[in-house]
């Protein structure tokens, strides 16, 4: 292993620095060292749940801003994860990122733009479902129709591209390991239709008599908003697949540079993140400015209308801010995800179906600390707890599956040397 004076030349901010012999970059060596001494395989998982935490987490900040409308909030956090943050994301860590851009067929560019501005529909569908049906239902749903849809892409795209979508699948099929990797996904979608059976009867316990109906109308609407949401989350991970050669560019880029101490590929699904989302914002912030025409409410993200409820137009800021870099986080640590999976050549498709069902484990994990469950009858709590054991038990199935897959893979590998 190289020594600190022999590792290639830090990347920071765009500019190479180099380092002296012996100066300030033992921390991000001891991180470099570290990850190389760990499992591929756990790491992705490891950086999996960390970004599915930030996502679960993404929302909570939003019920501390008071006296602003949703499409406040809404555009506010929007500006940072879709936006500002994957710019500066970029530049900050893949080296040479204006070139690398400069590099890639625009045609790449417009598609992954295009299903970004998709995705942009379904998150803004995401956030309004929630208001309906809360955290647990929304999550479960939607995020367990991407999985589907989302991995199902991943598998027939393949190398190449979806014309070659039967090879692929067989291709996948064949592989050892792959059974418990489909037996991981289907009980994980068992789990999700219990976690969505459990959302649906705790907002019936949750119903006043006098507004059941209300009710039930509001709950058929978040379910039609969380369908809505689900397929065209599935359709970002379209937008990342598509956008592959851009990474590819900056991977090539990054050859012997080192970001933060670690090697600057790591980093290299950062390059497709402002064409992805900035996609995304684009839908986003046309359906918030029209929101904001009808109801003028554009002039309360700088002045908050007058109100009994007390509030704080800076607390407001903040708790947007936290919002957009809560998700931006998820995009982040997806990205470090993926480049670990793909180092085990075992079923590296799968990557956004282990991202999805952390997801909904944890998004559902959070509602219940924040006592969305609370009040509710026995069969409730019963599916409720029947649902967070399959998702679990999903999850180890597919990690068990993409074991063998990596462990096969890299037997192969030594044979062939």
């Amino acid at each position: 292993m190289a020594t600190t004076s022999e590792c290639p030349p830090p990347y920071v901010g765009g500019h190479e620095i180099l380092a002296a012999k012996n100066s300030g970059w033992t921390a991000g060596e001891g991180l470099r060292r570290l990850l190389e001494t760990m499992s591929p395989l756990y790491l992705s998982i490891m950086f999996h749940a960390i970004g599915a935490m930030s996502a679960a987490f993404c929302y909570v900040p939003q019920k501390s801003a008071k006296r602003w409308s949703w499409q406040s909030f809404w555009l506010t956090q929007a500006a940072f994860c879709w936006f500002i943050l994957p710019i500066i994301g970029a530049f900050l860590t893949v080296p040479d990122y204006w070139s690398v851009v400069q590099s890639v067929p625009t045609g790449v560019l417009v598609r992954t733009f295009l299903l970004g501005a998709a995705y942009g529909i379904g998150g803004t569908a995401f956030g309004v479902a929630i208001r309906y049906v809360g955290f647990s239902v929304t999550y479960a749903m939607a995020i367990g129709i991407s999985m589907v849809f989302g991995t199902g892409y991943a598998i027939a795209k393949g190398d190449t591209s979806v014309a070659d979508a039967a090879a692929h699948m067989q291709a996948f099929l064949a592989k050892p390991g792959a059974l418990w990797v489909v037996g991981g996904m289907a009980i994980g979608l068992v789990g999700i239709s219990f976690c969505g059976m459990a959302g649906r009867w705790k907002e019936r316990d949750h119903a006043q008599p006098s507004t059941g109906a209300s009710v039930g109308g509001k709950a058929a609407l978040g379910i039609f908003l969380c369908v809505a949401a689900g397929l065209l989350s599935a359709v970002y991970n379209m937008a990342l697949e598509e956008g592959a050669p851009i990474a590819e560019a900056a991977k090539l880029k990054a050859t012997g540079q080192l970001v933060l101490g670690i090697d600057a590929a790591t980093f290299k699904s950062n390059a497709i993140y402002p064409f992805s989302n900035a996609g995304a914002f684009l839908t986003t912030a046309l359906y918030c400015l029209f929101l904001h025409r009808k109801h003028k409410t554009l002039g309360e993200v700088v002045n908050l209308p007058e109100g009994t409820e007390r509030a704080s137009l800076s607390v407001n800021w903040t708790m947007a801010i936290l919002t957009g870099c809560l998700w931006y986080g998820q995009f982040f640590f997806y990205g470090f995800g993926h480049f670990y999976i793909q180092k085990v050549a075992g079923f590296e498709q799968t990557c956004w179906a282990i991202h999805m069902i952390l997801l909904i484990l944890l998004g559902t994990l959070v509602g219940i600390i924040f006592k969305e469950w609370a009040n509710c009858r026995q069969r409730t709590y019963v599916a409720l707890a029947v649902s967070i054991a399959l998702l679990i038990a999903g999850k180890l199935v597919l990690d068990y599956g993409n074991v063998i897959g990596s462990k096969s893979a890299a037997a192969q590998t030594q044979k062939a040397q």
